[in-house]
């Protein structure tokens, strides 16, 4: 017996529902309906009348695709069980995808899942970091009439909802902090040219120089990938040039300028502040706690759920970009700063 509907077979067959959950029928007409206002515990309990009644619905349009970078990465797979979480009121479940961004993977999971009719999408720090990435998984999903929002950077100018981490003020919280310390040679560990959260995140770290009177003509910068080799190469470089403190564009990329330092013989904070992004659970627990600026994923996911959701049920959403303020999470890895001479070794050979 279906329950979808409005004729007089389904009013017999919502009443049976409400009757064995206990519940109301315009509850379970909103269980049906992917209707918020519905507690978990009683939409799972709609669900097993239902399944006890074998009473089913559709299955279409019940997934949502999530496309994130990497899995191995504890900030995406946070972002995408908080997703989840937002969306299984509405009985909605993500199908979390990893794609390397400027890959072919993106089209190709967005293709196959359009095939058998996904309700939307959410790009999760993926090609739409991207400033000149291949956005053709959008543009279909806008051609198919598919709606998708984005998480972190937009999408090749596809006009879509988008929900990003204020980068800029990012950098401003870092360069702050240590500034208030004393550092007055700071330096960068930016992402590779062409992602736009690299690149806002270093406008920021500039605008902020510049806010402390500090100069900007001969910033210590570079870019480098966002790995823990990468932070070491950086690292390493910026210490060379006389760093103090390094604001890093992410969490591994902080450990390696950390292990660089220590390669050294130097200590953290003693000799060098570091300063993360991103705010992994484990930074309590490593040697010595990273201060970091922490993404407000929490906000964002419930953001770009919501949204989504507000899409799927035919509705329209702005698609202006939202930022959400970051925090800054200080640990043990900075400390003050006054000018002194210091010893640095050469950098050990790597085994």
């Amino acid at each position: 017996m279906g329950v979808s509907g409005q004729s007089a077979t389904t009013r017999i067959g919502l009443a049976e529902i409400a009757r064995l959950a206990e519940v109301s029928e315009a509850t379970v007409s909103r269980v049906i309906n992917r209707r918020p206002g519905v507690s978990t515990k009683t939409r799972a309990t709609v669900e097993r009348a239902m399944a006890e009644l074998n009473m089913t619905r559709p299955t279409e349009g019940e997934m949502v695709l999530a496309i994130v970078p990497e899995l191995s990465n504890d900030v995406f797979t946070r972002l995408a069980e908080q997703i989840e979480a937002e969306l299984s009121p509405f009985g909605l479940h993500t199908l979390v995808c990893a794609a390397l961004p400027g890959s072919s993977k993106e089209r190709d999971f967005a293709a196959a899942t359009v095939g058998v009719g996904i309700a939307g999408a959410i790009f999760l720090s993926a090609s739409n970091t991207l400033s000149r990435g291949d956005h053709s998984a959008q543009q279909m999903l806008r051609d198919r009439r598919v709606p998708f929002v984005n998480v972190n950077g937009g999408a090749g100018g596809i006009p879509a909802a988008t929900f990003s981490t204020n980068d800029w003020r990012a950098a401003e919280l870092a360069i702050d902090h240590l500034t208030a310390l004393g550092h007055r040679r700071i330096g960068m560990l930016a992402g590779p040219p062409g992602n736009l959260l690299a690149d806002r995140r270093i406008e920021g770290f500039f605008a902020a120089l510049r806010k402390h009177g500090l100069d900007d003509e001969n910033a210590l910068l570079e870019r480098q990938l966002f790995t823990v080799d990468g932070g070491r190469r950086g690292g390493d470089l910026l210490i060379d040039r006389g760093a103090t403190a390094i604001v890093a564009a992410s969490d591994r990329m902080a450990l390696g300028a950390v292990n660089a330092a220590f390669r050294r013989g130097m200590s953290v904070p003693g000799d060098l502040s570091v300063v993360g992004y991103d705010d992994s659970p484990m930074l309590d627990l490593t040697a010595p706690p990273l201060t970091t600026v922490r993404q407000p994923t929490e906000r964002l996911a419930q953001h770009a759920a919501q949204a989504l959701h507000v899409l799927i049920s035919g509705n329209h959403v702005n698609e202006d970009e939202v930022l959400i303020d970051p925090e800054l999470r200080i640990r043990s890895s900075t400390g003050g700063w006054a000018e002194k001479p210091r010893k640095r070794q050469k950098p050990q050979a790597r085994p």
